[in-house]
């Protein structure tokens, strides 16, 4: 492989990322200024740019960094934990905390815990955990779901 090739290769997404940086620090620079009377902090551009020459500085380490090995692929148990999470966004469509202990109890499985009253028990006990402490304690009502319905009437 030629050198030219080697380069572009090593340094195309580096370059990308600092150059798209670069633009939104472009822009943020024709954000509306707050007025000094109003002023609470900082100018609602300075944050975007920040962050852009914080990643501008990280594309930066990339490229001069050493080249690291190829990574290995993902496994099967990290792809089927992927997969879960659309699961539980789809069924948190439906109610959060049957979403919340499904999602808890097949993780749990899906990374080796074998005892049914374990999976029963982290699947059942998370989501009335969490409701309970955040609807009674906390007083923070829940949007309306299967379950949840049921318990506000």
């Amino acid at each position: 492989m030629s050198t030219v090739t080697e380069i572009a290769r090593r340094y195309w997404l580096p370059a990308v990322i600092a150059a798209f940086c670069a633009a939104v620090f472009w822009a943020a620079n024709y954000f509306e200024r707050v007025p000094p009377i109003l002023k609470r902090g900082i100018q609602p551009s300075d944050f975007p740019q920040l962050v852009s020459c914080l990643i501008i500085f990280l594309s930066l380490l990339l490229a001069l960094g050493k080249e690291q090995p190829k990574p290995k692929p993902l496994s099967r148990e990290f792809l089927l934990s992927l997969a879960l999470m659309v699961g539980f966004i789809v069924v948190a469509t439906i109610d959060l905390f049957l979403a919340l202990g499904a999602f808890a109890a097949s993780l749990s499985a899906l990374w080796g815990e074998r005892r049914v009253a374990a999976l029963l028990g982290v699947g059942l006990a998370l989501p009335v955990g969490a409701f309970l402490l955040f609807d009674q304690v906390f007083r923070i009502r829940f949007p309306r779901g299967l379950l949840t319905s049921i318990w506000y009437g």
